[in-house]
Formats: structure tokens, sequence, C-alpha cells
């Protein structure tokens, strides 16, 4: 296993990164890692986990589970070996989303992955679609975000407010702001190479990124900087009756609004 050398820019020691115990680490054996952010997804991260597993994901990446304190039983350790999980992260600060993948990079950065997938663990995205990310930032792309709206993509059962919000709102003005025309700017299934998550001038590890701060900010903030982006069409399904989200209907919404504003007027700039 060859050792990836850190850039001249590494400051280890400068990072923000919240407290976390690793209790699954089973050791690094590709280039590549698929980072998943759960909390109490139940069943739905079980079957994210046996379709990657059926396809064989873990030939091209190591899969690594970061945990925002989960209580329903899901993550138990005989299921994830089953499954091809190599490390289990358990978040033990306070923080959301942005805080647990602080967390997961930080881990992944340290141990030498050049090449970092980030998919929901609450089973709308598919997974068929982790070895194109991968295949794009080997060949030097920095940052691929999954699209629904592509042509070839798939949104199914996409709540109408929400499809409104990000093809009206969310995506044209992080495309203006960023300079990078983007189609689909709210989910989390992304690919980011190690340069860009090590840039100082980046500065992901800070901890005004709590919540959802994070993947907005990085929409707007990679383009700015030169950074190499792209779009692949994916298909994202969303079960009939049911919203899978941590996000609430007005405060949460609200919330992301005011990510956005703040991200676009450079709030988040490091």
């Amino acid at each position: 296993m060859n050792i990836v050398s850190k850039p001249a820019h590494y400051e280890r020691a400068t990072w923000q990164v919240p407290s976390f115990e690793t209790q699954l680490w089973l050791g690094r054996q590709h280039n590549a890692c698929v980072v998943i952010p759960v909390i109490n997804e139940g069943q739905r991260i079980r079957h994210l986990l046996e379709r990657m597993n059926a396809l064989k994901i873990t030939n091209r990446a190591d899969i690594v589970i970061v945990d925002g304190g989960s209580t329903d039983g899901s993550l138990e350790e005989g299921f994830l070996r089953q499954n091809g999980v190599r490390a289990l992260l358990l978040k033990t600060a306070p923080g959301k989303l942005s805080a647990q993948l602080r967390c997961a990079y930080a881990f992944v950065l340290d141990q030498g992955y050049e090449y970092i997938v980030t998919i929901d663990g609450n089973d709308k995205d598919d997974p068929d679609a982790i070895p194109r990310f991968i295949e794009a930032l080997e060949q030097g792309v920095d940052f691929v975000q999954a699209s629904r709206f592509l042509p070839g993509g798939v949104a199914e059962n996409t709540p109408k407010s929400r499809d409104l919000a990000i093809r009206l709102i969310h995506a044209p003005m992080l495309s203006v702001f960023s300079g990078f025309s983007w189609t689909d700017t709210t989910q989390g299934f992304r690919g980011y190479s190690s340069r860009m998550l090590l840039d100082p001038k980046v500065g992901i590890f800070r901890d005004v990124f709590t919540s959802y701060e994070l993947l907005v900010y990085l929409s707007y903030r990679a383009p700015k900087l030169g950074y190499h982006c792209i779009e692949l069409a994916t298909a994202r399904r969303y079960p009939k009756g049911e919203v899978p989200t941590k996000i609430s209907s007005v405060k949460g919404n609200y919330s992301v609004l005011k990510v956005l504003f703040k991200a676009c007027f450079g709030a988040y700039d490091a």
C-alpha cells in the first residue's frame, strides 16, 4: 500500500475537527474511499450498504461511515463487516452534517486517500454511479457533483417545493456567484480530490461549518478558486409518501436559504 505524501500546504495542526471515536478501522486498501454520513437511518443505510456490496464497490473504494450518534441499532459491526465497511467513526462533539463530514474528511485525509466520494446514508441515491465519480477524479477532476437534472439523470418523487427551490433559486444563485453552471446543488452525492480538500484557501476544517454550510460553500468556493468541477447524471429517488431528510419544512428550509446567501456573499471564505 502506497502512502500518499502530503502537499506542502498540509497544515494539520491548524485544523478544527470535532471530536470523534474510531469504532472500526480495518486499514486502507484503495486510494479512493466512500464516506457515508448517517444518523438513525435504520433500514435505509442497511439497504444502501447491501446495494453497494452487490455492485462490488469495495473493489474500487473503501467504505467509511461517519455516525452522528445513531441509537437505532442499524450500524451493528457484524453487518458492517459483512458488507465491506472498513471504518466506522462516531462523532462525539456537537454539530450536524458539516461537523460529521469534517470528522470523516480529517480521518480519510490522514489515512492518505486521494479521492473521496460522499453519498447520503438515506438510500435516495443510486450507488452504481460511484465508479464513474472515481474515474473522473482519477482523470484530474477536483469536484464531481451528482445531478438528477442532467440528460440521463432521474428525479423520482422529488417533492415539488424542493424541485422548484433547486431549479429556481439554489442552483441559479450558486451558478451566478461561483461562475460554474450548476444544475443540482442541494444533494450530498459528490466526489472531491484530496488536493482541493487540503487547500487552505478552501479551508474546510473550520468550526463555522456545523450544519449544511459545507456543501453550499464548496459549490461556491471550488469554481472560484479554479478547481476543475463537473456534474454527472445520476438517479435520485424519494420513496412514495415519505421524504427521508433531516431538513424540517419551515425552519430547516429557511436555514438552507440563509446559508446559501451567506456563502454566495463570501461569509465563509477562508
